[in-house]
């Protein structure tokens, strides 16, 4: 689906980088078992779902490329984070991730590829497929890379470094994120 696909008019978008920012990097999370929501995540949200913003995921999820998993067992982890995301009103509205690696094991997978963060492929792709107010957008991402990847498509970004997302997004001082939790109350 692009653009030219899709008729609805422009809405902020919150992007959410998966490990270390929706769940706790274990490392390697490849069953739904070994996922575990960071605290606020998924009020967070669900906030931004009420508050008519787009959720994206991006993700680069290289233990596909050196073979800790595959896609199919990441597609499992997905569907589960959404069921899990549902039973309380949230949801995401697409979940981009890239599998490559260059120094990969897997053959397939080990190419450069412009959606491995830092580019910003992924975040491109988002914003070509859903129309997307680019100056109300921002990602939160726990790594160097996913703020470079933000940088490169032209939105804000923030690093997460804390325990609780929501308290972390509502410390934010941004008048678009600040009505997201006026509207909420």
């Amino acid at each position: 689906m692009n653009k030219r696909e899709y008729s609805s008019p422009k809405r902020p978008a919150l992007f959410l980088d998966r490990d270390g920012v929706i769940n706790v990097d274990k490392g390697y999370v490849d069953t739904p078992d070994g996922f575990e929501f960071i605290p606020g995540a998924i009020d967070t949200i669900a906030a931004f779902n009420k508050a008519n913003w787009r959720v994206f995921v991006v993700t680069n999820q290289t233990g596909i490329a050196h073979g800790h998993y595959t896609e199919e067992d990441m597609f499992r982890v997905h569907a589960y984070m959404q069921s899990q995301l549902s039973k309380h009103n949230a949801s995401i509205d697409r979940i981009y991730y890239c599998p490559y690696d260059i120094r990969g094991s897997v053959t397939r997978y080990c190419i450069e590829s412009e959606d491995r963060k830092p580019a910003s492929g992924m975040l491109l792709k988002a914003m070509e497929d859903f129309p997307t107010i680019e100056e109300a957008s921002f990602l939160i991402g726990d790594k160097p890379t996913d703020i470079t990847a933000a940088q490169g498509a032209g939105i804000k970004s923030y690093l997460f470094k804390a325990d609780n997302l929501l308290e972390f997004v509502q410390t934010i001082k941004d008048e678009n994120i600040q009505k997201v939790f006026d509207s909420a109350s």
